[in-house]
């Protein structure tokens, strides 16, 4: 029996668990629509902009662990959505996009909204740098096949976003049914590698016989639900933990046995266990510059002295910024369930380092010290630190966290203690503004249960408002805290330090003064319950009452523009401001023995 391809295709998306898909219409998926609009199991979420639909889909891939879907028109909507898709890609989101094409037969005649300039029939071309693989139907009875392979591809090795183009005219096209059988007898889960038992058996050896070990955890630790595996493993051996920008949260902030954050938005006890250790386990990061301090031996790590180990799901990753002494490709929670299992036959007693932990909660609790007075003060524009501080005292444990670019990110990642592993959500590879407004959006879909929340700059939250609509249409309980200092606050305090000026990144009138909407008013004119704080201790009862209301709620929060701490280096200071200490993006003196950062790159004030 003959079917329209696009009723296949919403039988095969509802087969697959497909809750969600999220879009903006164009003439060129009108007929995809059409058979979603018969859908009983799949809701479509329509927004204002494409980009929108990415991130929230990216959102909603973060907490449900599966892909997002994508349905998006040719040209300017394929374009749109971009940014969230690239986004995902960096940060290992797993993602399928459906994007409508022109017809098949008028590929190249310049039909409406084609991108033909070099290639006919090529507008797929364009989301080939980042997504895993890109499919053009040329022909509706592949159509099956394709949709097996791009949700296997998109959940499986190291996750990320597939594309599907789909001339219009295919959406249309009647095909037989029985094409579609395949996709009943094909599995929807892929097995996952384990470490070669010999290389499990090494890797513990190392750690029990280094003295100075350091495990460094990356966002693969989230990715492969391998928290409690590494928990086990540390306490096992009594070895300390640091972490990068996204594994916050791989083990609670409060764990005895985290050193926390490295890189430049790190910590300086951090670095001192790093750039120390004999051996370092690397665990699903890509030993990132903004993690390694630009890489310059003797900051954050240092090679000369330290053997790298890395376990990594994409073998790409294996020794990119780093030459390992052991190199492996497996998925963590297998690894290190079989790392632990080795170490406790080469060692059945553990280990237990004396005054380690004691040390780490030292460390801890001197910087609360010394950060507790800011947190506390009550000025107005309230610190950014106050802001946390409040946000700390009333969210549930629970909740989940998404922030976005700036201090709301860098800050959070150094002096918000996450408990609940995959509670904090950061945009990292691609480090998009406007990520955690639109990403709430999937999230609160996928998790209706939980308090949704995105701390969010008002220069992100400025870059795409109308996630406002698509709250109130759809009914998505959201609550956006817009951390508001009238700039882009993060690259305002990076050109004033280099450069003395701040041309370019404050918002003002043209007579100079201070400028910032209200985002509040905006919010209920788009029908968002919001308000503007107006004093420091009015921010924590708000923030409450938006929890309790069950509805999107829109916080807006005038902040002062205070740097970041950075006790780590960036290359790009180096690059502003030519330092004796560094020559293309290494450190060439020694100062007592040791390398050191340019005293400019780890102040950045």
């Amino acid at each position: 029996m003959k079917k329209l391809l696009s009723d296949l295709m919403v039988d095969y998306l509802e087969r697959r668990g497909v809750e969600y898909i999220f879009g903006l219409c164009g003439h060129t998926v009108i007929g995809m629509l059409d058979a979603l609009s018969r859908s009983k199991k799949i809701k479509y979420i329509s927004v204002r902009h494409e980009q929108v639909a990415s991130t929230a889909a990216d959102g909603y891939a973060r907490v449900k662990k599966k892909a997002g879907v994508v349905l998006c028109h040719l040209g300017p909507g394929l374009t749109n959505a971009t940014t969230g898709v690239v986004n995902a890609a960096l940060d290992s989101i797993p993602m399928v996009v459906i994007a409508g094409d022109v017809p098949s037969y008028y590929f190249g005649r310049h039909p409406h909204q084609e991108v033909n300039l070099h290639c006919d029939g090529s507008q797929y071309d364009i989301y080939k740098p980042f997504v895993k693989r890109a499919w053009r139907v040329d022909d509706p009875e592949a159509m099956p096949s394709i949709l097996d392979k791009a949700f296997r591809l998109a959940e499986s090795g190291r996750p990320g976003p597939v594309l599907i183009s789909v001339p219009m005219d295919m959406f249309s096209r009647e095909i037989e049914e029985d094409l579609f059988l395949r996709t009943y007898r094909d599995s929807h889960t892929t097995g996952k590698p384990a470490l070669d038992p010999a290389i499990a058996k090494e890797i513990a050896r190392e750690l029990v016989e280094a003295q100075r070990p350091v495990i460094h955890a990356g966002g693969g630790i989230l990715l492969a639900d391998a928290s409690n595996e590494l928990a086990q493993l540390a306490e096992f051996l009594d070895i300390p933990i640091s972490r990068t920008l996204m594994g916050q949260g791989c083990v609670s902030d409060q764990h005895p046995l985290l050193l926390g954050q490295t890189g430049f938005w790190g910590f300086d006890f951090t670095h001192q266990k790093t750039r120390e250790a004999d051996v370092i386990l690397a665990l699903g990061t890509r030993m990132a510059e903004a993690d390694c301090s630009s890489w310059y031996d003797g900051v954050t790590f240092n090679m000369p002295t330290t053997r790298f180990l890395q376990i990594d799901i994409d073998p790409t990753e294996i020794g990119r910024n780093y030459p390992v002494a052991i190199g492996a490709v497996a998925d963590l929670k297998l690894a290190l369930q079989q790392i632990l299992e080795a170490a406790k036959e080469l060692k059945p007693e553990g280990i237990r380092r004396p005054g380690l932990r004691e040390e780490i909660a030292k460390a801890k609790a001197d910087f609360k010290a010394k950060n507790q007075p800011i947190c506390d003060d009550d000025r107005f524009p309230m610190t950014p630190q106050r802001i946390l501080r409040d946000v700390k005292r009333v969210l549930p444990e629970d909740a989940l966290i998404f922030t976005d670019v700036g201090w709301n990110k860098n800050g959070v990642a150094q002096q918000f203690d996450i408990t609940v592993p995959g509670t904090i959500h950061h945009p990292s590879g691609l480090a998009t503004m406007g990520f955690g407004s639109a990403a709430v959006l999937g999230a609160k879909l996928a998790a209706p249960d939980k308090v949704v929340i995105t701390l969010i700059g008002d220069g992100g939250f400025g870059t795409n408002p109308s996630v406002l609509a698509t709250a109130v249409e759809q009914n998505i309980p959201v609550i956006w805290v817009v951390m508001n200092n009238s700039a882009f606050g993060t690259i305002a305090g990076l050109e004033k330090a280099n450069y003395g000026t701040q041309f370019g990144t404050l918002f003002t009138t043209p007579d100079g003064q201070s400028y910032s909407p209200d985002w509040a008013a905006i919010a209920r004119g788009y029908g968002v319950k919001a308000v503007r704080v107006e004093k420091a201790d009015d921010f924590a009862p708000a923030l409450r009452k938006a929890i309790e209301s069950g509805e999107p709620y829109l916080l807006d929060v005038p902040m002062e523009n205070i740097p970041v701490p950075t006790p780590g280096c960036w290359n790009i200071n180096d690059i502003y401001r030519p330092n004796e200490l560094v020559r293309e993006g290494k450190l060439v003196k020694k100062v007592d023995g040791r390398y050191v950062a340019p005293t400019h790159g780890a102040s950045h004030k």
